[in-house]
This record gives structure tokens, C-alpha cells and sequence, in this order.
């Protein structure tokens, strides 16, 4: 898709937003089957209506980069500079034990996959992201704490923090993603392989 050049008197900034950019981590064939299995159980437990995200759509969010008005290529070209070195990182496990809402707003909230020490190596990934990133001029996130997680559906009911049997699963890539923001969809716009 070719970048839409600005109209007079428009500023980017201000433009409708068709395009979020973001690194993520995503589950493997048995991973996503645990997920779903968990979902319909989750779902007679808790009576949850809300749609599942879906297989295509799971993933663990590294880093965002931003919403934009159209496809941003300097953006993603500067992004992909900076996933490169990564690709040095030994491929690591990562596991959720825990599922609860999150409570952002008051109606069709985000039902996620949580844990804790099954993410540290997630959160040194992203720590390690962060650093590259920064390196080619796209800035530091300025958060100091990040939560790993994996959004399951968007439910308008309330799921305290709870556990579940741990889902597992290596991460041996990591991924840069166009989601279509309103569409309910995502494209690999490209991937990195972990060192084996």
C-alpha cells in the first residue's frame, strides 16, 4: 500500500488513524489450542460473551510504536534496523499461570493471560527492545514497568486474577505487526529469528 501523501491544511497528527505498529511475541500451534480450549472454559465459567481475539490475532505486545494515518515505512524501516542485533538473543520460554481483567475502562475490558516469573525472560527481552530502539532515534518507551500479557477476548464483565494450569511455549521469533486499526486485523510485516 503506498503512503498517502498529506493534504493541504491537514496535519498528520490530527488525521484519522488506519495503522498501528507494534513488535510482538506470538504463541506456537499448541500454545494457541491450550488458549483456545481455556477460553471456552473461562467463558461457562464466568458466563463471558465477548468475542475471541483469535488465533491469527494472539500475541504477547513487545513494544508499540505508535498509531498512524497510514502504513509508516520510515517508522518500520527504523524499527526493523533496530530489531537486527536482537536477533543475536538465545530463542527463551515464556509461560502464563494466571488470567484476570484488566480494568481500563469500564465496559469491554481485555481478559488476559498474566504471570510472573514465567515472564521475566519476556521482560528482559523487552528491556533489551527498549535499548535498540532508542539506538535508532525511535525513543525509549519512558515506562518503568511492563506487563507482559496475551489479550484473550474484550468482555464487559469483571474476571478477578485467578490461576490456571501454566501455558508454556519457546519463543524462537519475534514478529513487527500492522494491525488495521477498526478491522480486526493483522499482518506480519516482517520477523526475526532468535539465535537456536
Amino acid at each position: 500500500m503506498a503512503a498517502q501523501l498529506p493534504l493541504a491544511g491537514i496535519d498528520a497528527r490530527t488525521a484519522a488513524k488506519t495503522d498501528r505498529l507494534f513488535f510482538a511475541l506470538r504463541p506456537d500451534a499448541a500454545a494457541i489450542a491450550r488458549i483456545e480450549r481455556l477460553i471456552g472454559q473461562l467463558r461457562q465459567d464466568f458466563g463471558l460473551e465477548g468475542k475471541a481475539l483469535g488465533a491469527a490475532r494472539f500475541h504477547v505486545t513487545l513494544r508499540l510504536l505508535g498509531d498512524f494515518p497510514s502504513f509508516p515505512q520510515e517508522v518500520a524501516d527504523a524499527a526493523r534496523a533496530a530489531a537486527q542485533p536482537l536477533t543475536a538473543i538465545p530463542a527463551f520460554k515464556l509461560g502464563f499461570d494466571r488470567v484476570g481483567t484488566i480494568v481500563r475502562r469500564p465496559r469491554n475490558m481485555p481478559l488476559v493471560l498474566l504471570g510472573e516469573e514465567g515472564v521475566i525472560s519476556v521482560k528482559a527481552f523487552h528491556a533489551s527492545l527498549d535499548k535498540a530502539m532508542e539506538r535508532v532515534g525511535l525513543g525509549s518507551t519512558g515506562r518503568s514497568q511492563y506487563t507482559p500479557h496475551l489479550t484473550l477476548l474484550y468482555d464487559d464483565r469483571f474476571v478477578a486474577p485467578c490461576p490456571i494450569e501454566a501455558i508454556n511455549w519457546t519463543a524462537h521469533e519475534f514478529v513487527l505487526v500492522r494491525s488495521l486499526l477498526g478491522r480486526g486485523r493483522h499482518e506480519v510485516v516482517a520477523r526475526w529469528g532468535l539465535h537456536p
